[in-house]
């Protein structure tokens, strides 16, 4: 949600950035008509209720023959007012309904256009020539398989399309890669964090991800209408929900390791084949809520995390700057790291973060303690640290003729060790 205020003073701004998202643009005008319906609303309410008091006051002073009169006109007054609060009451929720559809502002370095339009600000690692090393690479799904440690039939046999089994050393991997991951965001300063996979409907819609894609959430039609998580950073942003923080000893940083689920409803088609595009993986999520002055600044520090964790698992990666209308309604700008997929012959996201300023927040009135004493709305960003899907460069990139894996070096202290993934001996019969 976006400081009225800013909006007050900056409509212009404000309209451009929705503008750059290809967005609504008159939404801008529609909020500050309701603002100014509201803020009339509840002037009219404090005016009436101001009346009603000083007529109450009166009844007491008032001679035994006028008392009846006195009585009558703030009986009158009270039903006035309540139609009033209503009124206002009205006026406030038309207002928010409309302010909580705004986006973000957008960074002005961000750039502008669509999907493809995003910016690459530096590239990583040489790409392997399998070509001159004699053989034709295997996609994931097939190393997978061929180790008998990806089994999407089965997998589909009871969850459904794009669910999967991981087993054996290609489980172990994934734990692994989390634990790594864990350890490193805590040497970090970091707080570990298992977190609820399991929200209420006003904290997905508090970090807005109910504004966009919300047909990709699971929502679980219980009596309270919860929702399954695709990213532990809406628990994260929702754990302070209606706090003050205290940030005399700098940021408050977690690290959430969790299940997360996507109903990947606006892929259509699109990465079927193994698990790329999946609707339960794991992930381990940076969040942190910091000063606003210092946000940009830690943005910079969750994008260089990423990228010595994908430097450990040794896959080559790019990372790009993510154009205005590609970003999320929570996102004032959002970098990604991509790592080549060998079979596929391009760069594929493997993470992303995003500074969201002051906007989840306020929607969840989250602040801070300044130094005079007074509160103030908070920033947040989140980053990813690794997730499910780093298992398809690690496999396709350190794969060797026979279809066994080079398990990276930074991994195999948490594999007790071990150094390759051998095929399988043998097969089990469907």
């Amino acid at each position: 949600m976006l400081d009225i205020q800013f909006i007050r003073d900056h409509a212009d701004v404000v309209r451009e950035s929705q503008r750059k998202r290809g967005e609504s643009v008159e939404l801008v005008d529609e909020v500050l008509a309701l603002d100014r319906l509201r803020r009339d609303a509840l002037q009219r309410y404090e005016s009436a209720r101001a009346d009603q008091k000083a007529a109450g006051k009166k009844i007491a002073a008032a001679p035994k023959e006028k008392k009846a009169a006195a009585a009558a006109q703030v009986k009158q007054l009270s039903e006035e007012v309540s139609k009033l609060k209503a009124d206002a009451d009205k006026a406030d929720e038309d207002y928010k309904a409309a302010a909580w559809q705004l986006s973000n502002i957008i960074e002005p370095e961000a750039p502008e256009g669509g999907e493809d339009d995003f910016i690459v600000r530096e590239k990583h690692g040489g790409i392997r020539d399998f070509a001159a090393e004699g053989f034709e690479p295997k996609d994931h799904l097939a190393l997978g398989e061929l180790s008998g440690g990806i089994d999407m039939k089965r997998g589909v046999k009871v969850g459904g399309s794009r669910f999967y089994f991981l087993k054996g050393d290609i489980a172990r991997l994934e734990v692994a890669l989390h634990t790594m991951a864990f350890d490193y965001a805590r040497s970090q300063g970091f707080v570990p964090t298992i977190t609820p996979t399991l929200v209420r409907p006003e904290i997905m819609g508090g970090t807005g991800f109910l504004n966009q894609h919300s047909d990709e959430i699971y929502r679980l039609r219980t009596p309270d209408d919860d929702y399954l998580v695709g990213t532990s950073e809406v628990a994260l942003a929702g754990m302070h929900e209606n706090e003050i923080l205290d940030f005399s000893e700098g940021p408050v940083k977690y690290a959430g390791w969790s299940a997360c689920y996507r109903r990947e409803a606006g892929a259509a088609g699109k990465d079927t084949h193994g698990i790329i595009r999946v609707h339960q993986f794991y992930k381990v999520e940076m969040f942190v809520f910091c000063k606003p002055e210092e946000a940009r600044g830690m943005h910079e520090r969750l994008l260089s995390m990423e990228k010595e964790m994908l430097g450990r698992v040794e896959v080559p990666f790019r990372v790009i700057d993510t154009a205005a209308g590609d970003l999320g309604s929570s996102a004032s700008r959002k970098f990604d790291c991509e790592a080549w997929v060998p079979t596929q012959n391009r760069y594929r996201e493997l993470t992303s973060t995003s500074n969201c300023g002051e906007y989840q927040s306020r929607r969840l009135n989250i602040r801070y303690r300044k130094d005079d004493g007074s509160a103030a709305a908070c920033a947040t960003l989140n980053g990813t640290l690794a997730t499910t899907r780093w298992l398809v460069p690690i496999l396709e990139n350190h794969q060797q003729k026979d279809g066994s894996v080079v398990i990276p070096q930074a991994l195999r202290a948490y594999m007790g060790g071990q150094e390759i993934i051998e095929p399988a001996c043998r097969k089990v019969t469907a």
